[in-house]
């Protein structure tokens, strides 16, 4: 089995959500949006080739619907389809994964002139999610298709990688400009983090990307010792799914307060 978790840059038209829904089939196990970041992500799992054809209808129907100009979300985006990592959920299958990543970036390029960067294995060395944000179309030229950005449906990153968690913390009480620098003092190899303005509140946008060196509730009670008086944590968001084994690493009785579940787990959709 292979998971696909698709990031569109649309969260807030919910007619439109519901089409996405459907075009992305059998595979579909989760969909999470979020109004502030104007973002949706779509977990998909399935054997490769049932897989894949819901990736691609997917997005298919997102560049039907979707067009980037005038788009505005407080989350980073390089396009209307902005990240499409594929997953082994068999380690052992990860070079197939990576096969899947190369097959998409072509038909995504060819079928529709959208430039493609790749990530994960790439080459002789390992190019980051984040590498590619900050350096697409400056010093990075893309893998595949044309070597500007799409006026309508911008860029996408296609990557393979492991598992991955993303998790936020909503904050009450704390500036953006300490946000941003609590969410510094806690990156680390394992976990990957920013701060985003989400209404009235800030956000500590998480991603755990090596789920067996950190627990979810060490970054909580980091993130809860670092904020000053009259400062608190609002809540906490699993985006997606999460494998069972993490929840498992964590106290039952904080499952609630971390924002988990039994039924938000990977195996659990399956």
């Amino acid at each position: 089995m292979f998971e696909c978790v698709i990031n569109v840059s649309e969260g807030r038209d919910a007619p439109r959500l519901s089409r996405l829904d459907v075009a992305s089939g059998a595979s579909l196990r989760d969909r999470h949006s979020d109004t502030f970041h104007h973002r949706s992500v779509f977990t998909l799992i399935n054997e490769a080739e049932a897989l894949v054809a819901d990736v691609r209808s997917l997005i298919e129907a997102s560049l039907d619907e979707l067009d980037l100009t005038g788009h505005v979300g407080v989350h980073p985006r390089l396009g209307v389809v902005d990240v499409v990592p594929f997953v082994a959920l068999e380690t052992n299958r990860a070079a197939r994964a990576c096969a899947l990543r190369d097959e998409t970036a072509q038909w995504l390029a060819a079928a529709f002139s959208v430039p493609c960067f790749l990530y994960g294995p790439v080459g002789d060395h390992v190019r980051t999610l984040p590498e590619i944000r900050r350096r697409a179309f400056r010093d990075l030229v893309p893998d595949v298709g044309p070597p500007a950005t799409h006026p309508r449906w911008g860029a996408t990153a296609v990557g393979c990688r492991p598992l991955l968690v993303a998790w936020n913390l909503w904050l009450e009480g704390l500036s953006l400009k300490d946000a941003r620098s609590l969410a510094a003092a806690l990156r680390r190899p394992a976990l990957r983090t920013l701060a985003l303005p989400v209404g009235g509140a800030v956000q500590i946008s998480c991603n755990l990307i090596d789920v067996s060196a950190l627990r979810l509730s060490q970054v909580y009670d980091e993130i809860l010792a670092a904020l000053p008086p009259g400062a608190r944590v609002q809540r906490a968001e699993l985006v997606g799914l999460a494998p069972a084994a993490l929840l498992a690493l964590e106290d039952p009785a904080r499952l609630g307060q971390l924002g988990l579940s039994s039924e938000r787990t990977i195996e659990s959709r399956l």
